[in-house]
C-alpha cells in the first residue's frame, strides 16, 4: 500500500515552515526533508514548490552565484498567516491521535463502597 498520499499535506507543511524561517531552495529541501523520512524526488518536490507559489503562500526569485542560477523560494505574509493557522489545526489533529484512552464507563472497574 502507498501512504504517500497521506503525507503530501505534511510534505507541503514542512516546506512552508521552512520558507517562513528563512529562504530554501529544492536541493536543501529534498535533504531537509530526507532527515525526516521523505525520499521525494526533485520531480516530485517542484510541483508542489510550484503549487504553493501558485497560491500565493511562496514566492521565488532566482538568485545567481558565477555561472550557477537558483530558485530561491520565500513564504509570503499570507504563507505565514496559513502556517499559523494549520499549526493549530495540526496540534488539535495531534492531540486526538495521540491521547491517551481514557477508562469508560463501562469497564469493569471495582468501586470503592462509602
Amino acid at each position: 500500500m502507498d501512504d504517500k498520499y497521506l503525507y503530501a499535506g505534511l510534505i507541503r507543511l514542512h516546506v512552508l515552515h521552512h520558507a517562513v524561517k528563512e529562504p530554501i531552495y529544492g536541493l536543501a529541501m529534498i535533504e531537509e526533508l530526507e532527515r525526516h523520512g521523505y525520499k521525494i524526488s526533485a520531480g516530485t518536490l517542484y510541483p508542489i514548490l510550484h503549487g504553493l507559489e501558485g497560491k500565493g503562500y511562496l514566492i521565488s526569485t532566482e538568485e545567481r552565484s558565477g555561472s550557477t542560477a537558483r530558485r530561491v523560494y520565500r513564504a509570503t505574509p499570507a504563507g505565514a498567516a496559513a502556517l499559523a493557522v494549520a499549526k493549530l489545526k495540526v496540534r488539535e489533529l495531534f492531540g486526538e491521535l495521540f491521547e491517551e484512552d481514557e477508562p469508560s464507563e463501562n469497564t469493569n472497574h471495582k468501586r470503592k463502597r462509602p
